[in-house]
């Protein structure tokens, strides 16, 4: 228990619980369950999300032997098929994942009562990696709960005038998307709704090699996908704001401005904060899905070509249906960007040791960062006034945190070693 690492990881999962808790008992205040109930409840009732418990359980087999996960999936799917036969017998609501579920926890209590030293560490950590991405999704609709209920004003006015800059690039490709019927509309929200799935798969191919190194690499998408979904909801709560289709469209209902979503782009006109409901997630600025987006296109260009293209398609169609499903402004998505540059460098960081560069570049992008959601807020009506300065602005600055993140990892790389030459021979006369 000496040891730093051990005492770090002891307070981080203190740290950890700790804010479960808080947010187990601010959920409670609203009359919800939690994040700990919801999870509990997974055991037993119907799942929310299927693929993401398989999702998890995939993070957490990058620690089993290939035998091992054959039989850990065999032994998941059984036990879904038997909770499909009871809910259909009973007519209750159907969905899988409950066994995948059980074969993580079942995985923990092997850890605990069947594995020592080093092996046991590692199935544990296996585990807390698969139940860290289904906790980071409960703790996240928690979160929402709580900005919709903490904050009745909304800042939509400030960013749609600002997005004026940008050409209005939500109402631009949310007719684009419409024009492109169902088929186009199916395919955008089914990438938006599994983005965890193509987290894991990216995930899972830098994991590889874990069963047979017996340890995990020092970074990997898994810790920025977790930090990214701690830190962003923090910002909701600074910056609350709902998106187009619900501030100006016909999800916002009688709180909407009017409906203009995505055919009429708003008049430019002195902003104002307006009270909106306490239903609709204060979740836009800045565009988690975005980070997240951005966060697996990265990790994803040491892989192989398939997931060099998975990555870079992702992305984009991430782009186009936070825009054009109008969940997101133009401004949510270049702070989005931003904002993972600034994590992913920070966490890089952290693993290879602190050094001028890396410290330079995490303040370089915090401060743009900070200054876009100040400009938002403050200079929206100059911004929209003036789009041929303001607009290239935004994205120079987006594009010089991108330019220095580039420059300075690549420093960072390690230096292949040179080849050794071949010493000529004395030829044979």
């Amino acid at each position: 228990m000496r040891k730093p690492r051990v005492i770090l990881w002891a307070a981080a999962g203190v740290v950890a619980l700790g804010f479960l808790v808080a947010l187990e008992i601010a959920a409670r205040h609203y009359g919800l369950p939690g994040p700990m109930t919801n999870q509990a409840k997974e055991v037993v009732l119907a799942p929310k999300s299927g693929p993401l418990l398989y999702a998890s359980m995939a993070l957490m087999m990058v620690v089993l032997t290939w035998r091992q996960r054959f039989l850990a999936f065999g032994v998941a799917v059984g036990i879904d098929v038997v909770f499909f036969l009871v809910r259909w017998v009973v007519d209750a609501k159907m969905m899988f994942g409950n066994g995948a579920l059980w074969v993580v926890l079942g995985c923990a209590v092997i850890a605990v009562t069947r594995r020592t030293g080093k092996e046991r560490a590692l199935l544990l950590k296996g585990v807390g990696l698969g139940l860290l991405l289904v906790a980071g999704r409960k703790t996240g609709d928690t979160w929402l709960l709580i900005t919709s209920k903490t904050r009745p004003m909304v800042l939509d006015q400030y960013v749609a005038t600002a997005d004026h800059a940008l050409g209005n690039p939500s109402w631009l490709v949310g007719r684009l998307v419409e024009a492109t019927g169902p088929v186009g509309e199916h395919i955008l929200d089914y990438v938006y709704i599994q983005l965890a799935v193509a987290a894991v798969l990216v995930a899972f191919y830098q994991l590889r090699n874990v069963a047979s190194e017996r340890r995990f690499p020092g970074h990997h998408l898994v810790r920025t996908f977790l930090v990214i979904g701690l830190l962003g909801p923090a910002i909701y709560m600074i910056f609350p704001v709902v998106g187009p289709i619900f501030a100006f469209g016909d999800d916002g209902g009688q709180w909407a401005v009017a409906d203009l979503w995505p055919h009429t782009p708003p008049a430019i006109t002195v902003p104002h904060q307006m009270p909106f409901d306490e239903i609709t997630p204060r979740n836009c600025m800045p565009s988690l899905h975005t980070a997240w987006a951005t966060a697996i296109f990265i990790h994803s260009r040491k892989g192989p070509r398939l997931l060099r293209f998975g990555g870079a398609f992702w992305l984009i169609a991430t782009l186009g249906a936070t825009l054009g499903f109008g969940y997101h402004y133009g401004a949510d998505i270049i702070a989005g960007v931003v904002f993972t540059l600034t994590i992913e460098a920070a966490l890089r960081a952290l693993d290879r040791g602190w050094d001028r560069s890396g410290i330079q570049l995490v303040v370089y992008g915090a401060t743009v960062f900070t200054a876009m959601l100040v400009s938002y807020r403050y200079l929206s009506m100059e911004m929209a006034e003036n789009p041929w300065v303001f607009g290239p602005l935004l994205i120079l600055a987006m594009t010089s945190v991108i330019y220095g993140y580039i420059r300075t990892t690549k420093t960072w790389e390690p230096k292949a070693a040179p080849a050794r030459q071949r010493e000529p021979q004395p030829e044979l006369v």
